[in-house]
């Protein structure tokens, strides 16, 4: 049997995972079908009122993509051409194709190699007038330390966008991801709260910020035909926000069964490899469970040797894509060591205890 861990290219567990909603998926599509009303109708509103209420936000706007949902959250604050915008040094490429896409500057700042997420102290030395903005980007599912960024937010005046593409339901002592500034989701597939094709969301408190995003989403439209904003077509779908709303009610159960595997990874598996941290300030949902080893591409290919298929998340850092090439001229030593070591172990709702405890032995193996 091979076990597969949900990547971009495999579908076995990811079928699995979304198999057992197939007859609420199934009655969801058919009431969207029958409703003749397929762009920004009740399902979209329902999901955006259930998502918010998942956040313990005010509010949710559904938008095409987690891209989107970072570029409209960029837009939203209209930020002068050229200002500067800090991102993690070893997030994934869509948060900084965000900020270029907006025709603002990214300046990477370096994580701390135990959580993988951007290091606070390494800010400051990184903030100039021109820094508009901070983009947190939750990593593998464990939320960024908030309380130093919302200190750094208040005492430079900066706009905190919060990226939680991999981390739906993360908290930071208690607290929501998507609920300190503004939170951009993603909606792909193997995410933890995965829609059947891209679909995305912002989440915010502020009315403002909640009506303009509505506006960019939709030709910049507040009232049909009349168009206030150079928008964009970036609407949720009918169809995949039912299917959201599906999902979305499994939340805690997807969560604890992922939290559940984690466990048994992080109780048996030898301390030969890095695993990740634990600590009570962070609940963590494992979208990804990672180890870190300085043989990781021998250890993948021993692994597929044995039927067990893992990922890389990621093995090229931002600033070696050839598309940033004159765009990122530093270099990035505790990224590149990241990306140089890590590797994705199999955990999806469609894994078994079983499934893992195999995977375990496999690996102690080694």
């Amino acid at each position: 049997m091979t076990i597969y861990m949900n990547p971009m290219i495999e579908y076995e567990s990811l079928l699995n995972s979304n198999m057992q909603f197939y007859e609420e998926y199934i009655s969801a599509f058919r009431t969207v079908l029958e409703s003749g009303w397929y762009i920004l109708g009740d399902s979209v509103r329902k999901f955006e009122d259930n998502f918010s209420s998942f956040c313990h936000t005010k509010y949710s706007v559904g938008v095409a993509s987690g891209l989107d949902a970072l570029i409209l959250s960029l837009k939203v604050f209209n930020f002068p051409k050229g200002s500067e915008i800090i991102v993690p040094s070893n997030t994934y490429i869509a948060t900084i194709l965000a900020i270029l896409h907006c025709n603002l500057k990214p300046i990477l700042v370096e994580p701390n190699i135990n959580t993988y997420n951007i290091d606070p102290t390494l800010i400051y030395e990184k903030i100039t007038k021109k820094t508009k903005a901070i983009i947190v980007v939750h990593l593998y599912g464990k939320s960024c330390e908030m309380d130093s960024i919302m200190d750094i937010s208040t005492k430079y005046n900066l706009v905190v966008i919060e990226d939680c593409a991999q981390a739906h339901g993360a908290k930071y002592k208690g607290q929501l991801v998507g609920s300190f500034g503004l939170g951009a989701f993603s909606f792909y597939p193997t995410k933890n709260l995965g829609a059947i094709g891209d679909a995305g969301a912002i989440t915010t408190n502020n009315i403002e910020v909640l009506n303009k995003l509505k506006a960019l989403r939709n030709y910049g439209s507040v009232k049909k035909y009349q168009n206030d904003y150079i928008g964009y077509n970036s609407r949720l779908d009918e169809i995949q926000a039912a299917l959201l709303s599906v999902k979305l009610k499994y939340m805690n159960d997807i969560t604890d069964h992922k939290r559940n595997l984690a466990s048994i990874y992080m109780n048996e598996l030898k301390e030969d490899f890095i695993k990740p941290i634990i600590s009570e300030d962070y609940f963590d949902v494992y979208h990804i469970f990672n180890i870190r080893h300085p043989k990781r591409d021998v250890l993948k290919d021993y692994l597929l040797q044995h039927n067990i298929k893992t990922e890389i998340h990621y093995p090229i850092p931002p600033n070696k894509q050839t598309c940033m090439n004159g765009v990122i001229k530093d270099s990035y030593p505790i990224s590149e060591e990241i990306h140089n070591t890590t590797l994705s172990l199999p955990i999806s709702y469609g894994h078994t205890e079983n499934e893992i405890h195999r995977v375990i032995e496999t690996l102690n193996k080694f």
